[in-house]
């Protein structure tokens, strides 16, 4: 799942080199932190936020799959 968030960020970008995604847990849910450079966070967000819950969504639905829970946490 880690390797999915970084891959998705990687393509959204315009610097690939600057993404990192840590993994951590919290109660039973895991949460993917993606960091890229702060000239790209618009690029990940988007407009009214779409593209970060489209990433959400995706991270989310494929979780489920496996009976786990999991989002992404974007850090500025």
């Amino acid at each position: 799942m880690k390797e999915l968030v970084e891959l998705m960020a990687k393509i959204l970008v315009a610097d690939p080199e600057a993404v990192s995604v840590e993994e951590t847990v919290e109660e039973d849910v895991t949460i993917y932190e993606l960091k890229v450079a702060e000239s790209d966070l618009g690029r990940v967000i988007g407009r009214e936020g779409k593209i970060a819950k489209a990433m959400r969504l995706i991270i989310r639905s494929a979780a489920a799959r496996l009976e786990q829970k999991a989002t992404v946490r974007i850090i500025d």
